[in-house]
This record gives structure tokens, C-alpha cells and sequence, in this order.
């Protein structure tokens, strides 16, 4: 970290000696109060998240529901249909290859 002939590790030292001196003076809380903070927070978080995947899970358990009821809606008539076409393309196919 020279720059110009001129080291600017003792600025890096003084900034790091300020900060830390700042940050006792400015601690809301000591040590054992912040962890305790932490852990209530983090505590907290993870009960809101589970919450939160839960009616993820029942919103995404309902559409998949709807998804079925479409699904075999659609199919049941279709089914049919499609058979009847897979059918017919065999069937015009055998003619074209027996020439008739």
C-alpha cells in the first residue's frame, strides 16, 4: 500500500483503532444482551417463515387440486378423441402402404 514513495498502512491502523473505539461507545447492549437479541430475532424469523410456507403449502397443495380437476376434466373427453384419431391416422397409413 504505497503510493507516490508514501505508506498509507498507519492511516489503515488509526482507521481501524477509530472504529473500534466508536463502536464500544455507540454499543446499544453488551454482549450477552445482543446475543440474546439474536437468538429472539432469529427465533422469531424462523417461526414467521414456517408460517409462511404453510399457506405456501395449502395454497400450493389447492392449485395442484384445481390442476387435477381441469386435467381429468379435459382428459376424460379427450381421451376418447385422441384414441379415435391414433385409430384413424393407423388406419389411413395402412391404406397408403397396401395401395388402397
Amino acid at each position: 500500500m504505497i503510493t507516490n514513495g508514501e505508506s498509507k498502512f498507519p492511516y489503515f491502523l488509526v482507521g481501524i483503532g477509530l472504529g473500534a473505539v466508536a463502536g464500544l461507545f455507540f454499543a446499544p447492549r453488551s454482549g450477552e444482551e445482543t446475543r440474546k437479541y439474536l437468538r429472539e430475532r432469529s427465533i422469531k424469523g424462523l417461526d414467521t417463515l414456517h408460517q409462511q410456507a404453510g399457506k405456501l403449502r395449502e395454497s400450493a397443495e389447492g392449485m395442484v387440486q384445481k390442476g387435477k380437476e381441469i386435467m381429468s376434466r379435459r382428459c376424460c373427453g379427450s381421451v376418447n378423441t385422441v384414441k379415435e384419431s391414433e385409430k384413424q391416422v393407423y388406419e389411413e397409413e395402412r391404406r397408403e402402404n397396401l395401395g388402397g
